[in-house]
């Protein structure tokens, strides 16, 4: 969750504000029922919108083979026809199986924001979701001007599949001038979306949420989903967890025992009715000040996942329509307000099955209607984590096998029938082709060449070393000159400049980054793999979706060499192994030189790569006696590797002084006690032959070295701040 100060403090008075009639209500929810907490009108009235759900559902399953093919019960109708009152305002646990199928269509009208002050500088990320067929919602203050929302991007699809890897992307631009509307108050952005992608599929086929006026869609007590992507990450859904606790004019307060919610957010009841835009997470406030874990006074500078956060609070939806009704606006929007008020949108099925966008190396289920009738398809892949904390990762010594994978069902992707152990194979047993490419070829080469070589010349690379550093002299310099002479010799030395498929298939994965028994080693977990293995899956992968890419967007023509290079990072995601950058790429807008510096690039499994995601490097006091798993921990925005602290410190290091200003001064990269840590992990973890490997190879490719590798007595010396923007 980014963190808005103001605006957190504003959530934080009213919550504050209203203690005493909230405590009251909770008791006399948990003592005498919602009777005593909601007047009978409100009761009255969210009868009736479960009643009108019932109805609605009953409506869409009988004028729908769709629908029937799906079955009949749903949770709304159960509660309505089979159940006491009590447990229609919310008592009961019991959903259908069809609650987590809706889940997963809703999902798929929720997408990532990608903000941008000017073309190609990402800011910051954010959560919107569809409103209409055009108009999307998020918050002021992730888009709070027409000119942000021009140069800022939507991506739908970003969340991983059945197998844990990434969905292509599909990425949309914005058009405030054909609709823009803001509140700083209610905390709402309405901006239209471009009715095509980029790689020209229809925004329409992902479907919407009508926000809806009306009272009765929610009452205390009753229990709300939020499907958000989190700090910029993959999509993730909480399904439950929050309950109303709480509603104020144009408020809602929730309840959660997770972390805060993601801005621009739809929260959602049970009938997947959208009762309010999420905008800020509530924390504890003592005599005006905000509160850290440790019971101190949170000030400015500190981690917002320092804070003790209390509440969430959104914005609630009658509150935004009702503002939405009273402006005046251009002519010329109207239409696109009126069908944002009043269009009904598609059940959120058949807003699935018109999407029909699915990755065509996957078996294409179908669901079809009795009698033989049409068929539909559906993918709505969408990773449901229920616990918290860090994943379990199995070694990975082969691949999974994608041409074998289980039969699945449509709607929740859950394999069916197969032990999933089945789907890999054994290291260095993946299927050759009968020919391979030429770069495979000359990848496997240098593998072979480096096999056959000594694997550190010490006394060679001595010499190197003298040579390179010969204009340094160390001396009476200050901490910032040292820091300025060595970012000179750096950037000048940095002569080769390769594309990020050269670093990785011609040098990292065949020589680079082979550790003394000439195998590959996890950075983060030190598993062990064949270098083959891994070059061969990179590339088969890499190859056949590469393949696949070009026929389904064939009709568009040519695509520009951005949107093509957009499109090759998302399909490497979705590999078993990938290249790990110790220096998230987000951070530097995934530019060259640095995205493919092969100084701070490691090889890594892709689920490592994706459990970090683009959280700072941090130190947790409790790291040697928590109970860890596979790629070390993580919690809020700091994550801690199991293996390799000093590599990655000096890495990371390197690239503070490569390239100066890339990396922020701010909590969600580093800032000057993360470098202090960063500098004990480079104590305590030294320089090893592998690192005394990599630089020497990396020398010999690049032209440039990590002089915290040769010189790791300068560490202490070099002022490291001047390369914080």
């Amino acid at each position: 969750m980014d963190f808005y100060k103001t605006i957190a403090e504003q959530a934080a008075a009213r919550w504050q504000a209203r203690e005493n009639i909230r405590e009251g209500n909770k008791q006399k929810l948990q003592h005498e029922g919602v009777v005593a907490v909601e007047s009978a009108d409100r009761i009255q009235m969210r009868l009736n919108r479960l009643s009108a759900a019932a109805s609605k559902e009953k409506a869409f399953k009988a004028s729908s083979s769709l629908a029937a093919s799906l079955g009949q019960g749903s949770p709304t109708s159960f509660l309505i026809e089979n159940v006491s009152f009590e447990r229609v305002i919310g008592k009961s646990d019991f959903l259908g199986m069809d609650f987590l199928e809706l889940a997963l269509a809703v999902s798929r009208f929720v997408c990532r924001i990608q903000i941008r002050n000017s073309p190609g500088r990402t800011i910051g990320y954010g959560t919107g979701f569809m409103v209409s067929p055009r108009l999307l919602i998020t918050n002021n203050h992730v888009l709070s001007s027409a000119q942000e929302a021009v140069n800022s991007e939507v991506e739908f699809d970003y969340q991983y599949d059945r197998y844990g890897r990434l969905l292509p992307v599909v990425t949309y631009g914005l058009e405030p001038q054909a609709f823009f509307m803001t509140d700083k108050n209610l905390d709402f952005t309405i901006v239209a979306v471009r009715e095509r992608s980029f790689n020209d599929i229809e925004l329409k086929r992902f479907g919407w949420n009508r926000l809806i006026a009306d009272q009765g869609k929610v009452i205390h007590g009753d229990t709300l989903n939020i499907v958000q992507h989190p700090q910029g990450e993959a999509k993730q859904i909480v399904l439950r967890s929050n309950r109303l606790v709480d509603l104020l004019d144009d408020f809602a307060h929730y309840e959660t025992d997770t972390e805060p919610g993601s801005s621009g957010s739809p929260v959602y009841n049970d009938q997947w009715e959208v009762v309010a835009l999420h905008h800020s997470g509530v924390p504890k406030m003592e005599g005006g000040n905000l509160i850290a874990k440790d019971g101190s006074v949170w000030r400015n500078g500190m981690d917002p996942n320092d804070l003790v956060w209390v509440a969430n609070e959104g914005v609630r939806v009658s509150s935004i329509v009702n503002f939405v009704k009273k402006q005046r606006i251009a002519t010329a929007w109207e239409p696109l307000r009126d069908e944002l008020l009043h269009k009904e949108p598609p059940h959120p099925f058949e807003a699935a099955a018109m999407a029909s966008i699915t990755p065509t190396n996957l078996p294409q289920p179908t669901i079809a209607a009795p009698g033989g009738g049409n068929s539909y398809t559906f993918t709505i892949p969408l990773h449901i984590t229920v616990q918290v904390g860090s994943p379990q990762i199995m070694p990975l010594n082969g691949t999974a096998n994608i041409n074998q994978a289980a039969p699945v069902n449509a709607i929740t992707g859950v394999t069916s029938g197969a032990d999933t152990a089945s789907a890999k194979v054994v290291k260095d047993e993946i299927p050759r082709r009968q020919q391979d490419s030429p770069d495979l070829r000359e990848a496997l080469q240098e593998l072979e060449a480096a096999r056959n070589e000594p694997y550190y010349d010490q006394a060679k690379d001595k010499a190197a070393k003298e040579a390179y550093y010969k204009n340094i002299q160390v001396g009476d310099l200050s901490g910032r000159e040292l820091y300025e002479q060595l970012h000179e010799l750096l950037e000048k030395s940095h002569t080769t400049r390769l594309t990020y498929n050269q670093a990785r298939h011609q040098h990292l994965y065949p020589r680079v980054d082979l550790h003394p028994d000439k195998m590959l080693h996890s950075i983060y977990t030190g598993e062990v793999y064949a270098p083959e293995t891994f070059i061969r899956n990179d590339f088969e992968i890499t190859e056949r979706l590469e393949s696949q890419a070009r026929e389904q967007l064939s009709h568009i023509g040519s695509l520009s060499e951005a949107a093509m290079a957009e499109h090759l990072d998302i399909l490497e995601a979705g590999a078993p192994y990938n290249a790990e950058h110790v220096v998230p790429q987000s951070w530097f807008a995934k530019r060259d030189p640095m995205k493919s510096d092969l100084h701070h690039l490691f090889a890594c499994e892709t689920t490592c790569n994706s459990f970090r995601g683009n959280t700072p490097f941090f130190e947790f006091a409790d790291f040697e006696e928590a109970i860890r798993q596979g790629c070390g921990k993580r919690e809020g925005n700091s994550f801690e590797p199991s293996q390799g602290h000093g590599a990655v410190a000096r890495a990371t290091l390197y690239f503070m002084l490569r390239y100066p200003g890339e990396i922020n001064n701010n909590a969600k990269e580093y800032t000057n006690d993360r470098i202090e840590m960063l500098l004990g992990w480079h104590e305590k973890d030294p320089v090893s032959k592998y690192e005394f490997h990599r630089n020497a190879e990396i020398f010999k490719v690049q032209g440039n070295r990590n002089p915290l590798i040769d010189h790791p007595e300068w560490v202490g010396k070099i002022d490291f701040a001047f390369g914080l923007g």
